[in-house]
């Protein structure tokens, strides 16, 4: 993470870029002061879509070296990729309560191999379930859409969630962050912040932005007003 970031950090999700041109969309995000990079995988199973596989991810490591990356796990096997995200020198690496049949051992492998760990939640999974995790995660991934298509609107029931996320993580004493990805705008951002959130993804909002560079500032300028 570059030194001096203000929060909240903002993510973009790349799930939302110009397929066509990858490597332009994720330099775009670079120049316009991105804090880290948000990568969706996808298998067709736990999510009905796929997203893009390892050669894509062992190629922007190697273009964007300085550009952190956090990877959310949407796949029913989670445990089948933590190794090789690891190898690749993921940041912060995602894993859904709803595929871990053995969160714990996955997030201390995580943690163990120098990335953050976190723990992503469907609308309908409440945050509470990983209270007795409390000590292991590094992050709380609140899904503030159904996962699995980008451009969806932003669910306000989950925002008693990102509350009690934020609570959990205080309860902690350490540095733990509070993720919300899904319908995240100049407009939903600062009630995310406002609940608790300090690392906002944003796909859509982003990407279809004429200027990328102001839309980040706006949003974290709307953030600092509320």
């Amino acid at each position: 993470m570059k030194a001096g970031a203000t929060l909240p950090l903002i993510a973009p999700s790349l799930l939302a870029c110009d397929f066509n041109r990858v490597a332009d969309e994720v330099h775009r995000c670079q120049e316009a002061g991105a804090d880290v990079l948000h990568l969706d995988l996808m298998d067709g199973h736990f999510v009905p879509n796929l997203s893009f596989g390892f050669p894509i991810i062992e190629r922007l490591v190697k273009q964007f070296p300085d550009l952190p990356m956090d990877v959310h796990l949407m796949v029913s096997n989670p445990q089948e990729y933590i190794p090789r995200l690891l190898d690749l020198g993921m940041w912060q690496i995602s894993v859904h309560w709803e595929a871990a049949t053995h969160l714990h051992r996955l997030l201390g492998q995580i943690r163990d191999g120098g990335a953050r760990a976190g723990v992503a939640f469907n609308p309908h999974t409440p945050v509470e379930q990983a209270e007795y995790l409390v000590d292991m995660v590094d992050c709380y991934l609140i899904m503030t859409v159904n996962p699995g298509f980008g451009g969806q609107s932003f669910l306000s029931s989950q925002v008693p969630k990102i509350k009690k996320a934020r609570s959990m993580a205080l309860s902690s004493g350490r540095d733990v962050h509070v993720c919300v990805d899904g319908g995240v705008d100049a407009r939903t951002g600062p009630v995310c912040v406002k609940a608790g959130a300090d690392l906002l993804v944003a796909g859509s909002y982003l990407f279809k932005a004429a200027d990328m560079k102001a839309g980040i500032e706006a949003l974290k300028a709307d953030v600092r007003e509320t």
